[in-house]
């Protein structure tokens, strides 16, 4: 507090290692650092966040509830809330990482966004990328993790799935709700999802079973 750190109460702060702040940052209560953990200037983060292993730069903001563990972030970045950095992620400066938000061996992009609901596992992300809510990299085939590589300026639409290995460059579009198992190239629009149908008379199955009951009991 003497050198320029604002805690919101000194009695709500848990430091289990080693943590070193710059002038200015302030901390909210119930905040847990773990390990050896450094804040840049202008750092603020908010209450009930666990801090491990991480160094976090100037102006970073960490709202309540996350949980960031071996993580680098550069400056101006913001983090949640409910936001998990696990070990390996990597955040350039001005990178968004909303709420519900997973990143496991991440790396984004100067101001890249990934603003709700995502998980990032083993991937990259270029500059100024936006990765849509329900986004997923599947990383994992069962046996082995590969990795997903994500250009500069690509857009990725809700609820898409990457199936990794797998490339999109720079400035492609992904639609809303596709499986991605193929290289996007620049500038492509891809789309991968079922065409839609409309089938009329259908019964749900509740009904049907109803029908079935007062046909037996007839």
């Amino acid at each position: 507090m003497a050198g320029g750190v604002t805690l919101m109460d000194p009695a709500r702060i848990d430091i289990r290692g080693s943590l070193s702040a710059g002038r200015d940052c302030v901390i909210d209560v119930n905040v847990v650092f773990e390990g050896d953990v450094t804040l840049g200037e202008g750092v603020r983060i908010g209450s009930g966040c666990v801090v491990r292993d991480s160094v976090l730069g100037n102006g970073v903001t960490v709202e309540p509830m996350c949980s960031i563990d071996g993580a680098a972030v550069e400056a101006g970045c913001r983090i949640g809330p409910f936001a998990r950095l696990r070990p390996g992620t990597e955040l350039a400066e001005s990178v968004h990482i909303g709420n519900f938000v997973e990143t496991k061996k991440a790396s984004l992009g100067a101001g890249a966004k990934a603003n709700h609901l995502a998980y990032l596992g083993d991937a990259s992300v270029g500059e100024a990328s936006n990765i849509g809510a329900g986004t997923v990299t599947c990383n994992y085939d069962g046996v082995d993790k590969h990795r997903t590589e994500i250009g500069d300026g690509v857009f990725v639409g809700t609820n898409a799935t990457l199936v990794a290995p797998v490339v999109v460059e720079d400035e492609a579009y992904i639609g809303a709700g596709s499986t991605i198992t193929s290289k996007v190239g620049r500038q492509e629009l891809a789309v991968g999802r079922s065409r839609q149908r409309n089938i009329q008379g259908w019964t749900p199955p509740a009904k049907r079973k109803r029908r079935r009951e007062e046909r037996n009991k007839g």
